[in-house]
């Protein structure tokens, strides 16, 4: 089980090479619309928010069960993002 601040790391350092990846894209193709990949930048950002107000909630009984959810949800959405930046 990680615990809350190893998490934290986790989600940060996911979706902050995640941001970064779409950056390095943009920079790699000048030419090409930028509307995607900032949509993209806007739903890791949204994810990222959603995933930290989850690691604060104090109102959960069993944490281990609630953080291995969390990092579950981590991997499918980080995934799901990494899918997204491979298309564009």
């Amino acid at each position: 089980m990680a615990n809350k601040r190893d998490l934290k790391k986790d989600i940060n350092y996911v979706l902050g090479d995640i941001i970064e990846a779409v950056y390095v894209w943009e920079l790699s193709n000048p030419g090409k619309d930028t509307k995607k990949s900032e949509t993209i930048i806007d739903e890791a950002i949204n994810v990222f928010d959603d995933l930290i107000v989850k690691v604060n909630d104090r109102s959960v009984e069993n944490k281990k069960a609630h953080f291995k959810s969390i990092n579950q949800e981590l991997e499918k959405k980080g995934r799901a993002l990494i899918d997204k930046i491979n298309k564009l």
